[in-house]
């Protein structure tokens, strides 16, 4: 069964979302870049009000892969109460040395995802890097969002390849990347664990925009028939 996040970028928005009853609330504002991260402290005082079952993601922004900056910067989310801290595999930096360095936090119980950007040449061969290293989930996405959805920058096949290899290394598998409508029938088949949303989420499909309810719940009942016709 596939779930469905959605990115939030303050508490009202994440109360909005979790009464609606989405999966997987993630925390990340959209005006600051593809992965821009919510101030650590406005992230501990949602996790600490939120009266939720859902998961809580967070992104730790827009960050060149240098692992101690990194390192520094996953250790103050995940001080924040989080579930998940995803990590963006830009092209700039080392990615490799980054992967290890974290490998630190895995081994404390810090359950890590990594986002590789469909647009920016993702290299799957990180997969079982990332599996090593302790990662617990892997995310496809997209850098700009000016280029379209994800559907639209990447092959079907090379998007049902990451999911397959995610599978086999058993990694929670999450597909984004200015999804809307139209993509969910495409891309249900594949199972990934997770559909990820912003823009398709917001008032005429601007991510940084406020969220529409009424989008997210035809967003919720187009995964679910869906999922039934697969």
């Amino acid at each position: 069964m596939t779930g469905m996040l959605a990115s939030v970028k303050n508490l009202a928005e994440a109360r909005q979302v979790c009464a609606l009853g989405v999966d997987i609330v993630d925390l990340k504002q959209p005006a600051s870049g593809a992965l821009g991260a919510l101030d650590v402290n406005e992230v501990k005082q949602i996790v600490t009000e939120l009266d939720t079952q859902q998961s809580i993601s967070a992104t730790i922004g827009d960050l060149e892969l240098i692992p101690a900056k990194v390192l520094h910067a996953v250790q103050e989310m995940a001080a924040t109460g989080v579930n998940y801290v995803k990590i963006g595999i830009f092209p700039d930096g080392d990615a490799i040395a980054t992967i290890q360095a974290l490998s630190m936090l895995s081994q404390q119980g810090v359950q890590l995802i990594a986002v590789l950007f469909a647009d920016s040449q993702p290299n799957f061969k990180l997969l079982p890097e990332l599996k090593i290293a302790g990662f617990c989930g892997v995310m496809l996405d997209t850098q700009n969002k000016q280029l379209g959805s994800l559907t639209q920058v990447l092959d079907w096949q090379l998007i049902q390849q990451f999911v397959l290899m995610a599978q086999k290394l058993d990694l929670l598998c999450g597909l984004a990347g200015s999804l809307k409508f139209a993509n969910i029938e495409t891309l249900l088949p594949l199972q990934p664990d997770y559909l990820g949303f912003r823009g398709g989420l917001c008032k005429d499909n601007n991510r940084i925009a406020t969220l529409d309810s009424k989008q997210i719940q035809a967003i919720q009942y187009q995964i679910q028939m869906a999922t039934n016709d697969t």
